[in-house]
């Protein structure tokens, strides 16, 4: 018997965790941690699993909604074996050292005992992986081979060693898409797809609810985004871009020096910071390895300044220049928030959004202002004018909704489970599948909630 039971995230966006019990062997699809809740309120829910085997964790890639939540994971089953693809292990140490950081910010021990960075270091050490297409076998340990299951990671095209995880057992299929992305960014080429057919998918389902025409061609969109950046840099006027210290910053990075190396983006100064600079070499060690859109190009040897050294965010005022800023929804705290309440001052300057937005973030807020418009942010009293200027571009990291169902088309699977997605994503997504293609059955994710396969 095989059972899934969404242990975090599903019918929503954040600690995606999802407990497969494949004829007793106890498998987890990520761990991942809200970005938007605090406390234990921002974990997967483990209780549901405690008197489950768990013996394996498989890690998709190495976002915070998607890995952060391993440390606890660990301290409740200290056995549980975790396997990802070596670049996913390289990033997981800077990511998760990088949340023991955020979590003594944002929690008390009162809260609950967060992880140390001694134990984020052995945690690392206990990571095994495996490179994309290698299949391996991951044992039952109850002595039952009918729970032997062969596993193979492929490449999802989300983020540097991102995968889709095929599980096989005995014959029957089971792919988990983790956040995937079917079409080329400037530096992470498409998905590849594993070529068999599948029992049950487990789809994402972000961009269910997006009109597609809403999600431009990735080229399209930098030269939309040169051609407004032009205006704000040649009146002398800096650009602010919000971006997520892994994979958005990279990719962001990339597009901006390619444009400027085309003569279609005026040459400035460009302003980086933080954790990406590190994750930046990390791209560029593993680019002879993995897919890569060119492998000759280093994020490392575009030209950057380090904004942590300024004395002051005025040093991005005295000349047209563009910041590279995380986080990406300029969560209260972080750079790009702090940076964004000084550009919104600036009636010469802008500020860019290059994806997706949670609707209770600062980023969002911001998102949908115009000059002039009056917003409340830090729960101040008093409003703020926007003097800049707004813009909003979509670079996706992850498949539009017809590309969803293509995949749906091209893996034939008898059942589909839709995680990742709000509500009308994943509404969206099922009433599509069950009109367009007849004999499966679609499950909505839903925390708690057992799905019987």
């Amino acid at each position: 018997m095989i059972k899934f039971l969404p242990v975090g995230g599903g019918n929503e966006i954040g600690a995606n965790c999802y407990y497969l019990n494949i004829n007793g062997n106890g498998v987890i699809l990520d761990c991942g941690i809200h970005p938007q809740r605090k406390g234990f309120e921002a974990l997967p829910n483990f209780n549901l699993i405690k008197d489950e085997p768990i013996d394996y964790a498989l890690i998709s890639h190495a976002h915070q909604d998607h890995i952060a939540a391993l440390p606890f994971l660990v301290k409740r089953f200290p056995y549980v074996k975790i396997v990802t693809t070596p670049q996913t292990r390289a990033l997981a140490e800077l990511t998760l050292h990088n949340a023991v950081s955020i979590l003594k910010k944002e929690t008390t021990k009162e809260q609950f005992e967060f992880y140390t960075h001694d134990e984020v270091d052995l945690l690392i050490k206990m990571i095994g992986y495996h490179e994309y297409e290698k299949e391996f076998l991951i044992f039952s340990f109850h002595n039952n081979k009918d729970a032997d299951i062969k596993i193979s990671f492929h490449d999802a095209g989300h983020i540097l060693g991102s995968a889709g995880i095929l599980l096989n057992n005995n014959g029957y299929k089971i792919f988990y898409t983790g956040d995937i992305n079917l079409t080329n960014q400037a530096v992470q080429p498409a998905a590849i797809l594993p070529d068999t057919k599948i029992d049950t998918l487990i789809l994402e389902s972000t961009y269910g609810a997006t009109d597609s025409s809403e999600l431009s061609d990735w080229q399209n969109e930098a030269d939309r985004f040169a051609k407004e950046a032009n205006k704000i840099l040649t009146s002398g006027g800096s650009v602010l871009v919000p971006v997520f210290a892994l994979g958005k910053l990279q990719e962001i990075l990339a597009t901006i020096w390619l444009l400027m190396k085309k003569g279609k983006l005026s040459q400035v100064d460009i302003f980086t910071g933080g954790i990406g600079t590190k994750i930046n070499r990390i791209y560029d060690y593993n680019r002879y390895v993995v897919n890569r859109v060119d492998k000759e190009s280093e994020l490392s040897i575009i030209p950057q300044i380090d904004y942590s050294q300024l004395n002051s965010a005025d040093e991005f005022f005295k000349n047209p220049s563009i910041v590279l800023a995380s986080s990406g929804m300029m969560i209260k705290g972080t750079s790009s928030y702090d940076f964004a309440k000084q550009f919104i001052q600036q009636k010469n300057s802008a500020i860019f959004t290059v994806g997706y937005m949670d609707e209770r973030t600062p980023g969002y807020l911001i998102s949908k202002a115009r000059k002039g418009d009056k917003i409340f942010l830090d729960n101040s009293d008093k409003p703020i004018e926007v003097k800049c200027e707004i813009k909003n571009f979509r670079f996706s990291a992850h498949s539009n909704r017809e590309q969803l169902i293509e995949i749906v088309k091209k893996l034939k699977p008898q059942n589909v489970i839709l995680v990742h997605g709000d509500e009308e994503a994943i509404n969206w997504m099922g009433k599509k599948i069950l009109k367009t293609f007849s004999g499966i059955k679609v499950y909505a994710a839903n925390c708690g909630k057992e799905i019987v396969l």
